[in-house]
């Protein structure tokens, strides 16, 4: 550890698969970043679309004013809806193996995001009386998660990336991988050799690496997979029983906290 090892960039998704926003800093709880993925589109099913059905969805960028959240994408109106919602009915929606109880956004909303889909989609809100549980085989204490894959929390170190890009044509950038923290001063992939990071005041435990799939090979400025990269460079060294490997997820030490750029980082393994 030296003084150069601190946290150095934050994002959150609020609507799953769509724009990220980057933040100096932020509170979290058990969940996740504060207003990270409680958001989602399902289908007429009730089931999640993402990027890998979608590639364009990353072309609606996000930014949040006071408690509202602005979704802006080229030729549209801007669309202006509030982070929370409530109402009295539920439906339950479909995300990987879980079934949550949330709720719906207004028609109008919903028309916003089918027209530029040119499908059928509902945007739904994850409400706190949801209780999405963590995949028991890593949760340490019934751990909750948001509409993220399966992880509150998501860390990749900048010299991870600058390592991957050493050995690419063309460079990509972080936003790729869709991390939630990105650390720096470490050998790449130091976060794989420990069970614990502290960062700041905050204790996470590392669970699990977090397995990449085809959005890694999305444009995030374009909406389009141009190439089989980086998938194909990084399954050459970083293939793990069967799966490409990059960056770790991450579970909360305590219920609540906050984070700010800058905050110092350890690791323990142990």
């Amino acid at each position: 550890m030296s003084d150069q090892d601190f946290l150095s960039e934050i994002y959150i998704y609020p609507i799953k698969s769509l724009g990220g926003i980057k933040l100096l800093s932020s509170e979290f709880t058990q969940r996740g970043l504060k207003y990270d993925r409680r958001l989602m589109l399902v289908d007429e099913n009730n089931k999640f679309i993402s990027q890998r059905e979608f590639p364009k969805m990353a072309l609606i960028k996000t930014e949040i004013n006071d408690k509202n959240l602005i979704c802006r994408t080229e030729n549209f109106t801007d669309l202006e809806i509030p982070l929370e919602i409530s109402g009295d009915k539920i439906i339950k929606v479909n995300v990987w193996r879980s079934f949550c109880d949330s709720y719906e956004y207004d028609n109008e909303t919903n028309n916003w995001f089918s027209d530029f889909l040119n499908k059928k989609v509902r945007l739904v809100y994850m409400p706190d009386s949801t209780k999405r549980k963590v995949n028991s085989d890593y949760s340490i204490n019934n751990n909750i998660v948001s509409f993220a894959d399966g992880y509150p929390f998501l860390v990749i170190s900048q010299e991870s990336l600058d390592n991957l890009n050493s050995k690419l044509f063309d460079k990509i950038d972080m936003n790729r991988f869709r991390p939630n923290l990105v650390i720096k001063g470490f050998k790449p992939h130091f976060e794989d050799e420990n069970k614990i990071i502290n960062i700041g005041e905050n204790t996470f435990f590392i669970v699990k690496p977090c397995e990449r799939c085809v959005i890694t090979t999305i444009d995030q400025e374009k909406g389009v997979s141009t190439s089989k990269e980086p998938l194909k460079t990084l399954s050459e060294y970083r293939k793990i029983n069967g799966k490409v490997i990059f960056g770790q997820n991450l579970i909360a030490k305590n219920e609540n906290g906050f984070l700010k750029v800058g905050d110092k980082v350890s690791f323990l393994n142990e």
